[in-house]
């Protein structure tokens, strides 16, 4: 497990903390590799019948190391899987029901696993943000697919494209949570809420996410939206995007075909 990462079980709820408030909660490979490690062991681990997802600090996550992206930029073919991958496919397949808890802002991969969990809560300082066209890039973890699913093609399109962020009370309206609470009262909800899942009957709830959800149909989606995100990484755009980030200026795309 990372450091950055920890983990606790209690009562039939596994709870996952993102814990690397002072990067803003940014995910790293390792992180990814911990978080997948953990999801995937509570699929055959009988004292786990809720996983809960949350973090410390005033937000939720950053999204991506914007470090190991800009490295992985100019070459973008290593030929070793990135964790990501299997956090999200773990995400995807998962039959135990899946809480999230967030405050502050969710950026990225920070507001696209939130589509693969099963309850929601929000903070009342939530924002959600998908700026991956921002950085010459594209969505990810099937939320091409989920989003628009979730919220209509409009919205999602808005969301995507103009990568503005999405407050706790739009999201709640828009269908993207089920509740919006004092931050101070964040957590405690969210485990209280947790506990109620863990007392249903456990083989109920996974029939139940089985016949919601497709996997190999969410599989199949982040499989397409990988080889577009490769592609776009190794760009023109995304070095602009990445160089212009690292600079700490506004990234110019004008002179650049797609």
């Amino acid at each position: 497990m990372s450091e950055h990462v920890k983990s606790e079980i209690s009562d039939g709820v596994l709870t996952l903390t993102i814990a690397r408030p002072d990067k803003k909660n940014a995910l790293t490979n390792d992180m990814y590799g911990a978080l997948a490690d953990a999801i995937g062991r509570a699929e055959s681990d009988a004292a786990t019948r809720v996983v809960l997802i949350q973090a410390q600090g005033d937000m939720f996550s950053a999204g991506n190391d914007i470090g190991e992206f800009a490295a992985q930029a100019p070459g973008a073919g290593s030929k070793e899987e990135p964790h990501v991958v299997r956090f999200l496919r773990n995400l995807a397949k998962a039959s135990r029901p899946l809480v999230a808890a967030v405050q502050g802002r969710a950026v990225g991969v920070g507001t696209t696993m939130l589509l693969h969990c099963d309850m929601v809560i929000l903070a009342e300082d939530a924002l959600l943000t998908t700026p991956f066209v921002n950085l010459a890039l594209v969505p990810e973890a099937a939320s091409s697919l989920l989003m628009p699913s979730r919220i209509g093609y409009v919205r999602a399109f808005e969301m995507f494209a103009l990568g503005e962020a999405v407050s706790a009370k739009d999201a709640l309206a828009w269908g993207l949570a089920n509740q919006v609470v004092p931050v101070g009262l964040l957590h405690v909800k969210a485990r209280e809420l947790a506990q109620r899942i863990a007392a249903q009957p456990v083989g109920a709830l996974a029939a139940t996410k089985r016949l919601m959800r497709d996997p190999q149909e969410l599989t199949a989606q982040m499989d397409a939206e990988t080889v577009q995100f490769v592609e776009r990484l190794r760009s023109p755009e995304a070095r602009e995007a990445f160089t212009a980030f690292a600079q700490r200026r506004p990234p110019n795309f004008s002179n650049l075909a797609g």
